[in-house]
């Protein structure tokens, strides 16, 4: 991936929790390898409708991420996308889980970032793009 400093949305950018990274090291036959995951969020937009979205960007590795910076570096495969746990239009609320504290977590998340579209959140870094 790589960091842009301007958002255009047709580039498919996201924002990133840097100090989300979560790295799991497992042993492969030709050495040991990172399955990855770091926090994100984003914006699409479907049929004229923007949506704001909350997920997490996955990866495995090899080399093992030092860090968030290497694991976006290294990250270059972006065909699936982010893994998303929840989005916002403006009317509607999807989540694909069930935990009410967790959903209320997202929305006081995205409804801000869709009202303030297309500005990174705060305390997020954006954005970056495969």
């Amino acid at each position: 991936m790589r960091r842009e400093d301007r958002f255009v949305l047709s580039h498919r950018p996201y924002a990133v929790d840097l100090s989300s990274l979560r790295v799991k090291v497992a042993a492969g036959w030709n050495g040991d390898y990172g399955h990855g995951n770091i926090n994100a969020v984003w914006f699409r937009r479907k049929n004229g409708v923007t949506f704001a979205c909350v997920g997490e960007l996955w990866d495995s590795q090899q080399p093992v991420p030092a860090d968030a910076a290497q694991f976006l570096a290294q990250h270059d495969d972006g065909r699936y996308g982010g893994r998303p746990f929840a989005r916002w239009d403006g009317e509607r609320f999807w989540s694909a889980g069930q935990d009410p504290d967790e959903n209320d977590r997202h929305l006081e998340l995205l409804r801000p970032m869709l009202a303030d579209y297309p500005a990174v959140p705060d305390g997020w870094d954006g954005w970056w793009v495969f």
